[in-house]
């Protein structure tokens, strides 16, 4: 049976994380063949699941044989294999579903960009305009459209997920309204309205985003009489009034643009407005491992970053918010709150 290492010794652990691409590999080749949905909730051979997913057994056992040693699916001492509480986040089905965000991080273009993190890093800059001579999404949109669909469909299934904990986090129960801003497809809102029937809310983000929102947000959909849908570009303006903005994940652009949205949603609220700014953490976090590794992927595909805590307080108020607290919404989410101050307090 294989089993995941205990505290290598350093000189193999160094050895492990330079072979990090293999792992990353293995769980890009089992997301792609549906390994883990075609395994049932008992052991199976791995001749069956060769079977079942259309490959040869010897190679599928190798490649299960790795992910194992990782705690992704278990191997028994009779040669079959199993589910692990890992293993089932594969799964399409799972609530908790990782397998788009698998496929995300381990898209072909990630493999040309990783070989140049010394040239971002150098530089400060991304490397794909380089490589593929376009800005990271218009290239995905126009060069990649598969990528584009994986990219699309990782970031709704973190959306849902998250909203969810959002929505249980924030306590809106003095507010009337609530404004989503770059709210993706309008999870987050969708769900705060869920949880509050007597609250409206507003999500803005761009056209060809906002196209494809939540059904519950649609005509016709069981939120839409307390919602309305702005196409719209926060960068450039914001047209929408509510009680409580929300902003998640989408300050990691350059610093120009986290304040000319910061600044927009200052003027669109006025003072007395509460700016909820939702983000990934690079310090005091517990999934460092994670953050940290989004954020190198960030500077090579658009010079983005995640934030530190330091960091983000010193846009927040170098905006002009005043910040009332700062604490976690899951492992990997930090919440700001803040008010817009008083002109006077300014």
């Amino acid at each position: 049976m294989t089993t995941a290492q205990t505290s290598p010794p350093p000189s193999m652990r160094l050895r492990e994380l330079v072979f990090g691409a293999a792992c990353a590999a293995a769980l890009r080749a089992a997301a792609r063949l549906g390994v883990a949905d075609a395994l049932g909730d008992s052991p199976q051979a791995v001749e069956d699941l060769a079977a079942a997913v259309k490959t040869e057994p010897q190679p599928l056992r190798r490649l299960l044989r790795t992910l194992s040693c990782y705690g992704v699916f278990a191997e028994g001492r009779d040669g079959t294999f199993a589910h692990t509480d890992m293993s089932r986040l594969l799964r399409e089905d799972d609530p908790h579903s990782l397998r788009a965000i698998t496929l995300w991080c381990t898209e072909p273009w990630t493999w040309d960009a990783w070989p140049k993190l010394d040239e971002a890093v150098r530089t400060g800059r991304n490397v794909v305009e380089a490589l593929y001579g376009k800005e990271f999404f218009t290239y995905l949109n126009e060069d990649a459209p598969e990528s584009a669909d994986v990219f699309n469909r990782a970031m709704t299934t973190s959306s849902m997920q998250s909203a969810r904990d959002v929505a249980q986090f924030l306590d809106l129960s003095g507010s009337s309204s609530v404004a989503d801003i770059g709210g993706g497809q309008g999870h987050v809102v969708a769900s705060l309205l869920e949880k509050y029937p007597s609250l409206h809310g507003t999500l803005l983000d761009l056209p060809r985003v906002v196209e494809n929102a939540d059904p519950r947000l649609r005509p016709g959909g069981a939120l839409a009489d307390r919602v309305r849908v702005v196409p719209g570009d926060c960068r450039v303006a914001v047209p929408v009034q509510a009680d409580v903005y929300i902003i998640k994940n989408i300050l990691e652009w350059d610093d120009d643009s986290t304040a000319r949205t910061l600044r927009n949603v200052i003027e669109a609220g006025g003072p007395g407005t509460r700016v909820v700014v939702i983000e990934n953490l690079v310090d005091d976090t517990p999934s460092m491992k994670f953050s940290t590794a989004m954020d190198l992927l960030l500077l090579l595909n658009v010079g983005g970053a995640k934030h530190t805590t330091e960091s983000m307080v010193s846009r927040l108020t170098g905006a002009g918010l005043v910040i009332d607290d700062i604490r976690p919404v899951n492992p990997y989410l930090h919440a700001f709150d803040c008010v817009v101050p008083s002109h006077d307090a300014r």
